[in-house]
């Protein structure tokens, strides 16, 4: 029996020299909630609560930690860790439902459920991957967050680095979206993967129409055309419409979704964010899912080094073809915790034989920009 007997938050923010800029706003800065749970021998666990944007989520998200799910956790005891997502759901969902706080409340309790593997697998001394029945600890890895400004000199930075593949943030202005296209699918040739993120902007009739001028190009997927909670009927009218592989799952909050999506054929690429909603107790089922009907599971993940461990961690234990979202802009949140799981090259993340985690986060060492 685990007896939770202290329940902390940390929040970070590192401010950033050149804004990474979305479909759906700029972010200046890059934050980090981080959940630390420990136990009643004194070993701890790490968990990670998604609030990438708006920045001025973090804090909020912190404060439902403290006021809200830590009394919760103190008043029970586990015997496994999937029973802290089970209690804290039931007993917060009337609270979803009164302040329609839906994505706040899940991000808490995804952050708090990765904390609580991170615990069971260091009791148990197993890296977390293979405490989630995975038989391999290396992932591979694409470069994520290339903005439309600069986006040829971003993108030859990250080739450097050793990343083959590199996402490509699109859905501003369509010339220049397709001349960016243009420009990295020659960058990228035959050796390289070029993935696009829409992140939700355009129509149908503007999907349908940007996937036709697109078809030209080697493009390994398409991500977010449309809104995640468009119609099926537009789902299916996409997918009847465009050669490219779509991509989506950051966005689909239910199980029941998720599983639906990948049952219609409507995606290829499922990409569940763990610390966005469901934690490692509702994306390892559905990844496996995915995984068995001969789609690739790819995590989405945009934050600190935390959710980046714990997200390559699921992605090792459902194993298949996927890679891993790891953001290629500056940021010491996530960088201070996971550098020295890249070898040889950013191309692969090994993730070892430590327990848990697979390291004891030093938050000493991104100190100066904690939130006080």
């Amino acid at each position: 029996m685990i007896k939770i007997q202290q329940v902390e938050t940390l929040v970070y923010r590192y401010p950033l020299e050149t804004p990474v800029q979305t479909s759906f706003g700029t972010m200046n800065d890059r934050p980090m909630v981080i959940v630390k749970l420990t136990d009643q021998d004194n070993v701890v666990g790490f968990g990670e609560i998604w609030c990438n944007y708006p920045a001025c989520g973090a804090e909020h998200r912190a404060n439902l930690v403290k006021s809200l799910f830590a009394g919760l956790i103190y008043s029970h005891t586990f015997t496994q860790p999937s029973e802290v997502f089970e209690l804290l759901t039931i007993n917060t969902w009337v609270l979803c439902l009164q302040t329609g706080e839906y994505g706040p409340i899940s991000q808490c309790i995804a952050g708090i459920d990765i904390a609580m593997h991170d615990l069971f697998a260091r009791r148990n001394s197993t890296p977390l991957w293979k405490y989630l029945g995975g038989r391999r600890g290396e992932v591979h890895t694409y470069a994520s967050g290339i903005s439309p400004t600069n986006a040829i000199e971003t993108a030859e930075l990250a080739l450097s680095a050793g990343y083959n593949s590199i996402k490509l943030k699109i859905g501003f202005n369509k010339d220049n979206d397709l001349n960016n296209i243009r420009e990295l699918s020659n960058l990228l040739g035959a050796c390289g993967k070029l993935l696009l993120d829409a992140n939700q902007s355009w129509t149908l009739k503007q999907a349908i129409y940007m996937a036709e001028k697109m078809k030209s190009f080697d493009v390994f997927w398409l991500e977010e055309p449309i809104a995640a909670d468009r119609p099926n009927d537009e789902w299916h009218e996409l997918c009847q419409n465009c050669q490219i592989p779509l991509a989506a799952g950051e966005n689909i909050f239910t199980e029941d979704q998720v599983l639906h999506f990948i049952s219609k054929g409507y995606i290829q690429i499922v990409q569940p964010d763990l610390a966005k909603w469901g934690g490692l107790t509702k994306t390892i089922p559905v990844a496996k899912a995915a995984v068995a009907k001969k789609k690739s599971y790819c995590p989405h993940f945009l934050g600190g080094g935390i959710g980046l461990l714990a997200s390559a961690h699921a992605l090792a234990a459902v194993g298949g073809d996927g890679m891993l979202e790891v953001d290629f802009n500056p940021n010491p949140l996530r960088t201070f915790l996971v550098n020295d799981f890249f070898k040889t090259s950013m191309r692969s993340m090994f993730l070892g034989d430590e327990p848990g985690l697979g390291v004891e986060p030093d938050l000493l060492t991104i100190a100066e920009y904690r939130v006080k």
